[in-house]
């Protein structure tokens, strides 16, 4: 026999001892109704039921799906969970599946494993950091992203043919994606792990809200180095977003702008690093918010709100339209005007808008990059605006400081990237 004759059974086998090795040590109290050596024989099943055929497969599922009722009747007194006898059946398909896709089936046998470990932490996760709020919100969101997306058209639409509704949808289910992702991952970790992790989370929701949230927190600490230092890492958010979004639109531009974006982000991070050692070093205050419990350094009112969705639609969508006016009446400087505009309310629109007129060849590539450069530079004027009004004099000159550097180094990069072919 063959390596790759003998290789399924092999991975059903290691499947199989690896879900009842984490049974049986996490289960500690009354009867097991499968331990590790049951596991590996039912994945071991699964295998060879799959080499006889499909329908043996379906007659041993049965099987199996029948001790396992037996087995939870016998041992329901002493634990009532199903867990252990899903696991079972979940241990048999795997098996089955090993026997034909062996790497997808040690894959997700990783993953069910990591579930079965994470028992407590998902418990705690859901009952006591995830909220009633933000449970609704999180099906809202897979409404817009799997209800909605998948009913758009995917062709051009519109004057110009520059609509394609899917893609566009697509972008804001993207973009609030990440930003409840990350709101989600600061309520996970807590403030105790300090206004960098908030600020960072924040700024996938919402970079510009959470400048002007850690402004307004400034006021009332002793310094405003930590919050500087969180509305800073903030920002690097819309670096990281940009550069994802970009790669699903258009792989040129996106091969000219990841080196500016990177050293700004480097940047960035160097300047934030800075701020908040020199922060730790000052009073207390600035650490976090655990000692003080009237500050509440909130990144967004809620992870995921419709309204901003649709004012992000409704925002790229004007982009894209007077972009490509702009273009045709006033040349590639139309569509760099067009994305200042955007920019003014949201960096992606305008930044998103170039991409996707360069993408469909209605602008040049140095043209796109010279658009979305004046995107974020019309929205780094926004936050320093916000900046100053929210955290005074003090944190928005601090602010100001602190993007220079980042800001003149994408913008020379830019440069230099635009002139090389």
């Amino acid at each position: 026999m063959s390596w790759q004759q003998i290789q399924p059974f092999l991975v059903a086998l290691a499947i199989g001892l690896l879900l009842g090795l984490e049974r049986e040590r996490s289960h500690t109290a009354g009867k097991l109704p499968a331990g590790s050596r049951s596991f590996a024989l039912l994945s071991l099943l699964g295998a060879v039921a799959a080499s006889v055929g499909q329908w043996t497969v379906v007659a041993g599922l049965v099987a199996v799906g029948a001790l396992a009722a037996i087995a939870y009747l016998r041992t329901s007194e002493d634990d009532s969970g199903t867990t252990t006898e899903i696991a079972v059946l979940v241990a048999y398909l795997l098996g089955a599946l090993a026997y034909t896709r062996p790497a997808a089936a040690a894959a997700l046998a990783v993953v069910v494993a990591a579930l079965l470990v994470s028992k407590t932490r998902i418990h705690r996760f859901a009952r006591e950091i995830v909220s009633d709020i933000e449970l609704a919100d999180a099906i809202k969101f897979f409404v817009v992203a799997l209800v909605i997306l998948p009913l758009l058209p995917d062709r051009g639409l519109g004057p110009y043919g520059v609509l394609n509704p899917a893609k566009v949808w697509l972008l804001v289910v993207l973009l609030t994606g990440i930003g409840w992702i990350g709101y989600i991952g600061v309520r996970a970790l807590g403030p105790e792990r300090g206004l960098l992790v908030t600020g960072l989370a924040g700024g996938f929701v919402s970079a510009t809200a959470t400048t002007a949230s850690m402004g307004r927190l400034s006021r009332t600490v002793a310094s405003p180095r930590a919050p500087l230092a969180g509305a800073l890492v903030a920002n690097l958010a819309t670096f990281m977003q940009l550069l994802i979004v970009i790669g699903l639109i258009d792989g040129d531009v996106l091969r000219r702008l990841w080196p500016p974006v990177v050293l700004g982000a480097i940047l960035l991070v160097g300047t934030a690093a800075f701020v908040y050692r020199r922060a730790i070093r000052g009073p207390r205050e600035d650490l976090t918010t655990e000692e003080r419990p009237d500050i509440e350094p909130t990144t967004a009112s809620r992870p995921f709100a419709l309204r901003p969705a649709l004012l992000l639609a409704a925002v790229l969508i004007v982009a894209l339209l007077v972009g490509r006016w702009g273009t045709d009446v006033l040349g590639p400087n139309g569509a760099v005007l067009a994305a200042f505009a955007a920019g003014l309310a949201d960096a992606h629109a305008g930044a998103i808008g170039a991409a996707t007129l360069a993408s469909q060849g209605g602008i040049t590539v140095n043209t796109a990059l010279t658009a979305i450069a004046a995107a974020l530079g019309s929205n780094l004027l926004v936050k320093c605006v916000l900046a100053f009004t929210a955290g005074g004099r003090r944190f928005g000159l601090g602010f100001l400081a602190g993007m220079a550097l980042p800001a003149v180094a994408f913008t020379l990069a830019m440069v230099m990237t635009m002139t090389m072919r």
